[in-house]
């Protein structure tokens, strides 16, 4: 019933599951692994999930195929499913270090399941997250028995997530390294113990105590309690080029991977930037990837489903051979803010690329603005130990996604700039870009951009964002001594309505999305806390236009796109 309810095809077979299935790598370490598969003696493909977050035996606690729906919907529908515990997990034995030992393991499991005798040749991965993450580790020249995989919110190159525009994803990388420590369970389950470890309020309160008051160096130790080697590597090397994410990270491999890709992505979700960049590199790389973006964020129950849902279609058409599955467009996007999907060719759409100025007293039109300098300079301070938060967003927590912002916009270090009200619909589909002409009191600051929706009652909430941490060298310096930067703002897919206002978020930080910056250029790994406030003015006037660049695809593009299609969906 709940696959039918999900959109599945009906189910049609009843399953078995076979428990804790040893499997040896060339090490000597032996990973264990659940085998869930149709009772009815047949030939089946097999979809391979490789997790650290427990195997459907080792996490009963949430019921009898655990947290993962995935492994029964698929039986159900005719495949073998191999569930297994990454090195150092729960009852596979070994030391987990995230990241560093899934090529080795990934290639060692291929080749046990190509030798059994179960196998028909036919396998697909699936899965999100750190589950996405070992699909690319063995992707790129995998036997060619790996013929489709389904990475589900996840990147081939980890570092940029990690390290955005050189600074640090703060609370998500915390918050990973708090699960993961909660839940390192060396040869148990997964405990109710375990769970509250890492769930209960007193634990959120914790972390955002340590968040507010420790330097990053600290955090780890403060907050599981003794320091955790993984998270003050990634403190100490920041560079998204250097020797451990070159070794981790696996996007100058994705031309060499020919396992038919369906990335599946979600508009509030921190990979999002680095999983469409994996897809332009892929069309480059002569590939022809499938792409599908959900309006969700990342620990969203619903997009768990929705994984299930869009992997099952995939392995059909590639492990079954039901290539007619493949006729639907190769991209179909979620338009946040209606109940519509748009498939289309290929991302981004064509888009007119819209500049909405940036005008004295919070204005934001397509007109350049009348007032010249100095009457058009807005300014605010930024102080590192009373940081700009961040209210939802794309950050790994379950407050992310669209928030209200309302909160934010009260404070005197956020600067907003809104429209008139839309007399039409406004569909924005593509890459959002902010472009800033800036003067700060510090050669070492952040801006950040914030891309909003206000409704007609006042509600704002956010829809895509971007930082940019400025150093000596960074920006294009003014004859008036004022700085030009460029602002990705990530992307999206979002209707503002008729009645609607768009509004634009200007400060220099989003804690604890974003790690605060110094003011002082002092390396994340420094001991000693942030402390040098910044403050800040803001040009918007014919002579420096700062602008947010909105790409605006109108109805008549639509239609200009041949076989453009709208389907009604669940609302956004």
């Amino acid at each position: 019933m709940l696959g039918q309810a999900l959109g599945l095809r009906p189910p049609e077979h009843a399953v078995t599951f076979v428990r804790a299935v040893p499997i040896r790598m060339p090490d000597g370490v032996t990973l264990f692994a659940d085998h869930c598969r149709p009772k009815t003696p047949g030939t089946y493909p097999t979809i391979l999930i490789r997790t650290p977050y427990g195997r459907p035996s080792e996490t009963r606690i949430f019921g009898p195929f655990s947290s993962m729906p995935g492994p029964e919907f698929f039986a159900e529908r005719g495949y073998h499913v191999i569930v297994q515990g990454t090195r150092g997990r729960f009852h596979s034995e070994g030391a987990f270090e995230p990241f560093l030992h899934e090529q080795a393991d990934g290639h060692a499991t291929l080749a046990w399941i190509a030798a059994q005798p179960w196998f028909d040749g036919n396998l697909g991965m699936w899965g999100a997250s750190y589950l996405g993450y070992t699909q690319w580790a063995v992707a790129a020249d995998a036997p060619p028995f790996l013929k489709a995989i389904v990475p589900v919110t996840t990147s081939a190159h980890f570092a940029r997530s990690f390290n955005p525009a050189g600074s640090f994803s703060y609370e998500s990388a915390l918050r990973w390294t708090n699960y993961l420590k909660a839940t390192d369970l060396p040869g148990r389950t997964l405990s109710f113990t375990a769970l509250h470890q890492a769930f209960a309020p007193r634990r959120e309160a914790l972390l955002y105590r340590v968040m507010d008051a420790l330097p990053f160096v600290a955090a780890d130790a403060a907050t599981v309690g003794a320091t955790v080697p993984f998270f003050q590597h990634w403190l100490a090397e920041p560079a998204i080029d250097g020797p451990y994410w070159r070794t981790v990270d696996h996007q100058r491999s994705l031309g060499r991977i020919n396992a038919a890709v369906h990335l599946v992505a979600a508009w509030h979700d921190l990979f999002l930037a680095e999983q469409l960049a994996d897809y332009t590199t892929l069309l480059a790389a002569g590939r022809s990837p499938y792409l599908t973006v959900l309006p969700r964020y990342h620990t969203e129950l619903a997009l768990l489903f929705d994984s299930v849902r869009e992997g099952l279609w995939w392995f059909d058409a590639h492990l079954k051979g039901q290539r007619e599955l493949l006729e639907r467009r190769a991209v179909r996007v979620a338009l946040m803010g209606s109940r519509e999907w748009h498939a289309m060719d290929f991302w981004p759409p064509p888009a007119s690329m819209v500049r909405f100025l940036l005008h004295a007293e919070g204005g934001l039109a397509t007109t350049l603005p009348s007032f010249p300098a100095p009457q058009s300079i807005s300014r605010y301070r930024y102080n590192p130990h009373d940081p700009t938060p961040a209210l939802g967003g794309p950050v790994l927590s379950p407050q992310a996604g669209a928030r209200d912002q309302r909160p934010l916009e009260a404070r005197p270090d956020v600067l907003t700039f809104t429209t008139a009200p839309l007399a039409a619909a406004v569909d924005v589909i593509g890459h959002v870009r902010l472009e800033l002409y800036v003067r700060s009191s510090l050669p070492h600051t952040d801006f950040v951009g914030r891309l909003c929706v206000v409704r007609p009652d006042g509600h704002s909430h956010n829809v895509c964002e971007g930082l940019i941490r400025v150093s000596p060298g960074v920006g294009e310096p003014q004859p008036d001594g004022s700085l030009r930067l460029v602002l990705d703002l990530s992307a999206t897919a979002m209707r503002f309505g008729a009645g609607d206002r768009i509004r634009l978020h200007v400060a220099s930080g989003a804690h604890p999305r974003w790690s605060a910056n110094s003011g002082d250029g002092r390396p994340l790994h420094a001991g000693a806390p942030a402390g040098v406030v910044a403050d800040q003015m803001l040009y918007h006037d014919p002579s420096h236009p700062s602008a947010l660049v909105l790409p605006v695809v109108s109805a008549e593009t639509w239609r200009a796109m041949a076989g453009a299609s709208q389907q009604a969906g669940r609302s956004m």
